[in-house]
């Protein structure tokens, strides 16, 4: 199948059933708010890497995780138990991104978190769109993801950690989050190994895409979420 070009300034994708095989549907257009919340809305995120035009994908099959089938290991219910970690939202959406995108160079991986996507998020998430969790330690950021909320779903864009679980527990707390909220799925983009042993499984993207114009039906929990950490923190620190 053809992979379409796009053109700026113009917020229209091509049907996601004419994705090439490993996902990939499109390349091209920008990363304008109303491009990204349009293209999200579709099933379609953008994933590339310094020295390559814009990539859109839409994989199939999809990875998502219903909040209410999030596996918590007995020993992750210790941490969260012992209170290892402060849980806060929307405190320090850019350093959140910023690590995430640190955390794989350190290691030695690629990274499609390049500054223009830093960018493009942080502005989303002045909006009121894109979000941040994130675990604290001794008044330092331990760990976290972020992500865009749209409707009742909520697409999972990275996640880091530097101390053991500490981005087990911020993804515990936007489980949690989610429940108590209504967001009905945590899209996971990408199969890995490590998703899947958390309770993320896989669904084909027709079905993915059905559940999400049905969630996308409901209003968008839009702006900080800051007010509802008090009420998460106290659920998963009890659980």
């Amino acid at each position: 199948m053809p992979v379409y070009q796009l053109i700026p300034e113009v917020s229209l994708f091509p049907p996601t059933e004419e994705a090439e095989d490993d996902g990939l549907l499109a390349v091209g257009g920008d990363l304008t708010k109303e491009r990204l919340l349009a293209a999200y809305s579709r099933g379609i995120f953008p994933w590339y890497e310094v020295g390559q035009p814009i990539l859109w994908w839409s994989p199939d099959p999809r990875l998502v995780l219903i909040p209410e089938e999030l596996k918590i290991s007995r020993s992750l219910r210790k941490v969260l138990r012992k209170q290892q970690f402060e849980i806060r939202f929307d405190t320090a959406f850019q350093q959140v991104i910023k690590a995430c995108a640190d955390v794989r160079t350190e290691q030695g991986e690629g990274t499609w978190i390049i500054p223009e996507m830093q960018q493009a998020y942080t502005e989303l998430h002045q909006e009121g769109f894109a979000h941040s969790v994130e675990s604290w330690q001794d008044g330092k950021l331990a760990g976290g993801l972020y992500g865009i909320s749209l409707g009742q779903c909520f697409f999972g864009e990275s996640m880091f950690s530097t101390r053991n679980d500490s981005s087990k527990v911020a993804l515990a707390a936007l489980a949690e989050f989610c429940r108590e909220v209504g967001i009905k799925m945590i899209d996971c983009q990408m199969t890995t190994a490590h998703l899947l042993s958390l309770g993320a499984k896989e669904i084909r993207r027709e079905v993915f895409l059905k559940k999400l114009k049905k969630h996308l039906e409901q209003p968008t929990l839009k702006g900080s979420w800051n007010s509802g950490s008090a009420s998460v923190k106290s659920n998963i620190f009890q659980n």
